[in-house]
């Protein structure tokens, strides 16, 4: 079983109200071979949102509670970011998953990159919150970039947004 960022499986839940839809994705959820989650939204966040990014850090530094997620208007969302990486670890036990593919340089779901905390649209090497927290615990995480790529992955996968 797989966990999906739900932007991925064609759910209008990203920051901005839109989708990131690939079908591949959407396939897997149809058959049952994966979950879709949002961890921002299970946070309490709502859609849409203003876009936030992590100051002073990674993911794993705002779990440490080293550095924060900030909207573009200011507002502190750490508390909500890391409620929704701890619900989106609980659906993932839950489901029995073990691979997670999550919406590359999310603050949520970023697997190798995220922004840099300037709203510049700046990235850096880094997880996003959930992301981090998913790989503390096991879990291999992809993203949608780098899923058809990973020789670790057994399924059979093209790219195809609709």
């Amino acid at each position: 079983m797989k966990l999906i960022s739900a932007c991925l499986a064609g759910c209008e839940c990203r920051y901005d109200g839109k989708s990131s839809t690939v079908k591949s994705f959407v396939e897997m959820v149809e058959q049952g071979k994966a979950i879709f989650v949002c961890p921002e939204q299970l946070g309490g966040l709502s859609t849409p949102r203003p876009p936030a990014e992590i100051i002073g850090g990674g993911g794993e530094d705002v779990l440490d509670g080293k550095a924060r997620v900030v909207t573009n208007t200011g507002e502190d969302v750490t508390d909500q970011f890391i409620k929704g990486a701890y619900e989106t670890l609980q659906a993932a036990k839950l489901a029995g998953v073990k691979e997670a593919i999550l919406k590359e340089s999310s603050p949520s779901c970023g697997s190798a990159k995220i922004y840099d905390g300037t709203f510049s649209a700046c990235k850096v090497t880094g997880n996003g919150v959930a992301a981090a927290l998913l790989k503390r615990n096991g879990i291999r995480v992809l993203s949608e970039e780098t899923y058809g790529r990973s020789s670790l992955s057994s399924n059979t996968f093209s790219y195809k947004r609709e």
